[in-house]
């Protein structure tokens, strides 16, 4: 027998994303509970909303 179909899919992700501010990439997840913030110069990346964060940059990759 086949596990197919039997084990679902998360409703959330990783996303690789880059600052607008100073182009330092790094990885978020999509379900943060608090503000995101670039590790190298503090800008804002994402603020959270109501079950998903919401994002002020584009989204370079989706990680799986």
């Amino acid at each position: 027998m086949s596990n197919a179909g039997l084990i679902p899919n998360p409703k959330t992700k990783f996303y690789r994303i880059k600052c607008p501010a100073c182009g330092n990439e790094q990885n978020v997840f999509s379900a943060a509970s608090s503000k995101v913030r670039c590790v190298a110069c503090n800008s804002e990346l994402a603020q959270t909303g109501a079950s998903k964060i919401i994002l002020k940059t584009k989204i370079l990759k989706v990680l799986e």
